[in-house]
């Protein structure tokens, strides 16, 4: 398997594929299908896994089959982002607490959450395009590759790529978030 080929679907399929394996392997008493049951399910687990691996750094995401994306200027991006709203208002209320100023204290504590939901508002758009995004990248995909044209159908298939990037993305964030 090719990290090209990966996707969740896939793995789906192929568990499914390899659970069934597995049962006529016990009902037969095939070691052979049992053994080919479980080689088939790791390899499930690894189209799952690697549909779902992402490369980040600071605004930017890959992934291994060359899908590219930026998050939300909400996230990440300059002086306005969510982040560093984050960063500065967990400075003033830390600030503001070590001196004693209650006013600066507050003020860094306001802008903390402020951050948090610029932040949240940022991963909730990228989710959302992402998805949208990657059903329009299918069907229009699968549109071009019935009528023939591979250059458009090429041109689909890495627009659900990247918008898969965006999604895991902000998938990823959101569960961090909420680990935290």
């Amino acid at each position: 398997m090719s990290d090209k080929d990966s996707s969740t679907a896939k793995s789906y399929i192929d568990a499914t594929i390899a659970s069934g394996q597995s049962a006529l392997g016990s009902l037969t008493g095939s070691t052979g299908d049992k053994a080919e049951a479980a080689a088939r399910k790791d390899q499930a687990a690894s189209e799952k896994e690697a549909s779902h691996t992402l490369g980040k750094l600071g605004p930017f995401n890959v992934s291994p089959s060359g899908g590219m994306s930026t998050n939300d200027p909400n996230r990440t991006e300059g002086k306005q982002s969510g982040s560093w709203n984050q960063t500065v208002g967990s400075a003033k209320e830390s600030f503001g607490g070590l001196v004693g100023a209650e006013g600066l204290k507050k003020e860094g504590e306001r802008q903390n959450a402020e951050g948090k939901g610029q932040e949240a508002q940022g991963q909730l758009t990228d989710l959302g395009s992402g998805i949208q995004d990657r059903v329009k990248g299918t069907v229009g995909g699968a549109f071009a590759g019935l009528t023939g044209d591979r250059e458009k159908e090429e041109e689909m298939r890495m627009k659900h790529d990247d918008a898969k990037v965006k999604q895991r993305s902000a998938e990823a964030d959101i569960q961090k978030a909420a680990d935290a």
